[in-house]
């Protein structure tokens, strides 16, 4: 790859400048893809995007640059997006600092930013060496995601409205499930989520197959058809739901038939139980009754200590003799019949027999 370093004036960059869903974002003439299929959403916060503008206006050294020249003579940022847009956005107008935007500056303040110099390293080489420097030149900046990284490699048809449905800050997949999903469209988590639902864990190889489809409507309407379950399955939403491997459990247990006023009276009474530690493993129980979801509440050492001596050390199943060291406290009156987590309830069974009972 040949690498040559410039100077950008920043009135040259933000000439031509355009940030819209439909044309991408644009700069330099029209000549400059700020952000190209493999690239990230713009992450900067305000203080971020704050701190580039000050450096400029003290005129202190902006971090170097890169850009690929392509062989019609148009460039993409290979690393400088967060900062060309903040450069950009700033001189248009999109936002303010200390109360002043760019046209409230004097002429001189505006002459010092326009004229300002951008120090970039116009690149060339193939699409194989581009990625691979935009991961090199990326690991010094904001660390990227890994389903940022997957993006640079997967980038294509398929990959572009997948990005329009999941990782815009307004997409479609915020609109319809934001309450339902961890994380932030634009850091892709939401997008990250949903392959690894509908792929079982195999983002690599989902995304691989899809590259060089026309859309990603298999995707969608999957999702759409998780979230709709979800809503249809679960119509009273708390926040516990957010979160939850809904896909997951949408492949397993889609086809089977459930009663949601029944769920939602168990539900009810699960969250006011006091014995249930995880909230949130509340849903899972009710559809798979497997009680590790929900971390029932374990005795204490005084209520174990207290029902192995009131035993004097006697197993309550095989009426065996063991050590306090070898023995664990179990409920006599099972927690799903009723049975509470206190001394009352508390009986001591050795290792073996309580290993045997839970499995049961």
């Amino acid at each position: 790859m040949e690498i040559k370093l410039h100077t950008i004036p920043i009135h040259e960059l933000c000439n031509g400048y355009n940030n819209s869903d439909e044309e991408g974002v644009i700069g330099y003439n029209g000549t400059l893809n700020i952000r190209p299929k493999y690239q990230r959403e713009f992450v900067y916060k305000d203080e971020q995007r704050n701190a580039v503008i000050n450096t400029i206006r003290k005129n202190y050294p902006l971090n170097v640059m890169y850009w690929v020249k392509n062989e019609d003579g148009t460039f993409e940022v290979l690393d400088g997006q967060q900062r060309s847009i903040s450069i950009c956005e700033y001189v248009k107008g999109m936002f303010s600092i200390d109360h002043k935007l760019f046209n409230n500056l004097t002429s001189d303040e505006k002459e010092q930013i326009l004229n300002y110099e951008l120090m970039v390293y116009f690149c060339e080489g193939n699409d194989s060496e581009k990625l691979a420097w935009f991961e090199i030149v990326n690991i010094a900046g904001a660390v990227l995601t890994k389903q940022e990284l997957r993006n640079a490699v997967y980038t294509g048809s398929w990959l572009s409205d997948a990005k329009h449905q999941f990782s815009k800050t307004s997409c479609a997949a915020t609109k319809i499930a934001g309450p339902y999903l961890l994380g932030t469209a634009i850091r892709q988590e939401y997008l990250e989520t949903v392959i690894s639902w509908i792929s079982g864990g195999n983002i690599e190889s989902y995304m691989s197959k899809n590259q060089h489809e026309p859309n990603a409507n298999e995707l969608w309407l999957y999702f759409k058809s998780v979230i709709d379950w979800v809503e249809v399955i679960f119509p009273k939403y708390r926040k516990e739901m957010r979160g939850l491997p809904w896909g997951i459990l949408y492949n397993e247990f889609k086809n089977q038939k459930f009663d949601s006023k029944k769920l939602e009276e168990d539900i009810a009474k699960l969250m006011q139980d006091d014995d249930v530690t995880n909230k949130k493993g509340i849903y899972t129980y009710v559809l798979t009754r497997e009680e590790k979801h929900l971390n029932i509440r374990a005795f204490s050492e005084n209520m174990k200590r207290e029902a192995y001596e009131r035993q004097k050390g006697i197993c309550a199943s095989c009426n065996k003799h063991f050590e306090y060291s070898g023995m664990e406290g179990d409920h006599t009156d099972p927690w799903h019949s009723g049975g509470k987590t206190n001394a009352e309830n508390c009986q001591m069974l050795c290792k073996s027999c309580n290993r045997r009972k839970a499995g049961k």
